[in-house]
């Protein structure tokens, strides 16, 4: 148990050092370093998540381990809907761009988002029944509450990198004006 909660520790600081480096705060060589992907920033966001959950709902070690693989299935349930549902609105986006739009072709991506929404809430129902199973009422409305804030969290952190990248695109552009 304490080895899982050293590797989060890691991964929160690999977090918070990937966000300096989005920044510009990784010195001279940053512009040298790779940035870091979507996929690599979701990770990092769901070990902090995972290890924030530990933490405020005082789960215990019997618990956290019945918890762990219930709190994956539903990221990966709301990240696999999303991706989805990502793919087919581009797909509608598309249609709508064609000079002549296809009715039809439109109605149907629109039937299949309506069916993916409809998928994904039974999905991610069926992984907050059994999360449920192993938290107890009070540690499943706190779940709940902890969500709501995480996802605030997440959101602040968009924020701020989608400035911090304006930030340096205009510091760049400036930099090149002799």
């Amino acid at each position: 148990m304490k080895r899982l909660t050293c590797a989060l520790i890691l991964a929160v600081v690999a977090l918070g050092s990937a966000g300096a480096r989005a920044q510009g705060g990784g010195g001279a060589g940053s512009a040298e370093q790779p940035a870091v992907t979507p996929f690599e920033l979701q990770r990092l966001f769901d070990s902090y998540a995972l290890l924030q959950a530990q933490e405020q709902l005082k789960i215990s070690d019997e618990q956290f381990s019945r918890f762990l693989p219930r709190f994956k299935a539903l990221q990966d349930a709301r990240r696999q809907m999303l991706q989805q549902r990502t793919r087919v609105l581009a797909d509608v986006r598309r249609l709508l761009n064609e000079a002549q739009a296809d009715e039809w072709q439109i109605r149907e991506r629109l039937k299949q988002l309506q069916d993916l929404e409809d998928r994904g809430a039974a999905e991610a129902r069926k992984a907050y029944d059994a999360i449920d199973q192993v938290l107890d009422v009070r540690q499943q409305g706190q779940f709940r509450l902890f969500e709501e804030q995480m996802e605030r969290r997440k959101l602040e952190l968009v924020t701020r990198a989608r400035q911090a990248n304006r930030a340096n695109r205009g510091q760049r552009q400036t930099e090149r004006v002799p």
